[in-house]
């Protein structure tokens, strides 16, 4: 491997611990794990399927279950019957799990907000461009 793509991917995975971090300590202080923050994010779109959550959060339907069942308990989600498949259910955000979604998704980006700050206009549109770049579905087939 050359030295520019061990540098690259060398801060590549340093970004990606910088923001599992930072998930970390905005979703604690509301009683959250960093997974739990992210699914009621997710859930602000909508409702989803547990096909579809599964897929997005790339974690087992097993574990996705489980996820979904201690947040129904704590009331911040709720099953709904899905009007396509009679067997399948839709997970949706309660008023209160909206409430703390919105609280965890604020906290979560003030704090990218913070740590990009002193990137300039063309700097941003880079990070952006270059993210959009690795990040897209055709690139991860």
């Amino acid at each position: 491997m050359a030295a520019q793509d061990t540098e690259l991917v060398g801060s590549l995975v340093q970004l990606m611990h910088t923001l599992q971090d930072l998930y970390a300590e905005t979703s604690r202080p509301l009683g959250l794990t960093p997974q739990q923050a992210h699914l009621l994010c997710v859930l602000l779109a909508g409702p989803f399927g547990m096909t579809e959550l599964s897929r997005i959060m790339s974690i087992e339907r097993s574990s996705l279950t489980s996820m979904v069942d201690r947040l129904e308990r704590r009331e911040l989600v709720q099953r709904q019957p899905d009007p396509a498949d009679r067997r399948a259910c839709r997970i949706a955000l309660t008023t209160s799990g909206t409430k703390l979604a919105d609280e965890a998704h604020s906290a979560y980006t003030d704090r990218i907000g913070e740590l990009t700050a002193a990137l300039s206009p063309a700097q941003r549109k880079a990070v952006v461009g270059a993210v959009a770049t690795v990040t897209s579905d055709q690139r991860l087939k």
